[in-house]
């Protein structure tokens, strides 16, 4: 409330500056018969009151009028330097060149991720994006989380992540995925259908706590819906059932830059030699060590364990398995 009653201190004295200095040049143009330069020129060195003498002898109208353009012009700027002085020593001034730094950092991002709530998903969210070194944004309604994300120097948006106006902000048109990790399906719901409005092809991850949200977010454009609790209970039953397989899969981190066990390859990105050739010619294994466990077709079939004759076509990808250091030297080789 603070905020909103000193901007608009700061507009109101905007306001009373352009009118006084609009009055002066309009009245030295009729009372005098001044250029509009000339006029511009005898009301800024009046209210500036610099002491310069006027342009020629003044008549009793004129001067009539000039001591009521001193007058008023005194009242004007005395409410705009205690305006000023308010807005600079309540940091409102830092906090808004500081905003404008991160939007024009914001601005210049392409094929980012917006992350929308800084709850328990979202953390999780940001910590496997940052440790990808991923570009992204989070959009988060709380003062407090922001002023802990602003500590730790995350680009994010204060505002309601439903809202088109917060979401464009974030730069949703230039971006290539969106995670909404608000604790209410319904807000999910809403900012899914937000994007699917301002950006067909960014590709939509929402959270779901109901299992009767799963459908319709699906219908509004969410490409994944995730439901943390049920995975959650899954996970713990699985730990029960096949609890030596779960602890090998919680081993299979990928987790960041030296820490990984998977990795994704787009065959559009391997040299222009393997393409349309097959996994034998690729011989991961021999070069680097990493074994490929997966394929993902352009029409994203999937293929566990693929065969060796398995064809490298253009917009599959490949999940390759290995020990960190033979996926350091597989992302060296590609």
């Amino acid at each position: 409330m603070k905020i909103n009653v000193l901007e608009s201190k700061i507009n109101k004295t905007l306001f009373l500056v352009i009118t006084i200095l609009s009055i002066g040049t309009i009245g030295y143009m009729v009372l005098s018969h001044y250029s509009f330069i000339d006029a511009l020129y005898m009301t800024v060195i009046t209210v500036t009151t610099v002491g310069f003498g006027e342009l020629r002898p003044f008549s009793p109208e004129e001067k009539v009028f000039t001591i009521f353009l001193i007058l008023t012009s005194i009242t004007v700027f005395g409410y705009a330097v205690s305006a000023f002085s308010e807005y600079l020593v309540s940091g409102r001034l830092f906090e808004h060149f500081m905003h404008r730094k991160v939007e024009k950092k914001i601005a210049s991002l392409k094929g980012h991720t917006i992350v929308c709530g800084y709850g328990r998903n979202g953390k999780q969210a940001i910590l496997k994006l940052k440790n990808y070194n991923k570009d992204f944004v989070v959009v988060e309604k709380s003062k407090e989380r922001i002023e802990i994300l602003d500590a730790a120097g995350v680009l994010n948006i204060n505002g309601d992540a439903t809202l088109d106006e917060t979401l464009l902000r974030a730069g949703i048109e230039k971006a290539s995925f969106l995670i909404t990790a608000l604790p209410s399906d319904a807000n999910n719901l809403f900012v899914v259908l937000t994007v699917s409005q301002l950006n067909k092809e960014c590709k939509v991850i929402s959270r779901a706590s109901n299992e009767s949200s799963y459908s319709k977010l699906k219908i509004a454009g969410a490409s994944n819906v995730i439901m943390p609790d049920k995975l959650g209970g899954d996970h713990m039953a699985s730990l029960v059932t096949t609890p030596d397989v779960i602890e090998f899969v919680d081993r299979l981190t990928i987790e960041g830059e030296t820490t990984a066990n998977l990795e994704e390859i787009a065959v559009d990105d391997l040299p222009e030699k393997y393409i349309n050739k097959t996994l034998l010619d690729l011989d991961l294994r021999k070069k680097t060590g990493c074994t490929v466990i997966g394929f993902i077709g352009p029409n994203k079939e999937y293929i566990i364990n693929p065969e060796a004759d398995c064809l490298l076509i253009k917009g599959s990808h490949l999940i390759v398995l290995g020990r960190p250091n033979q996926i350091i030297k597989l992302r060296q080789l590609f």
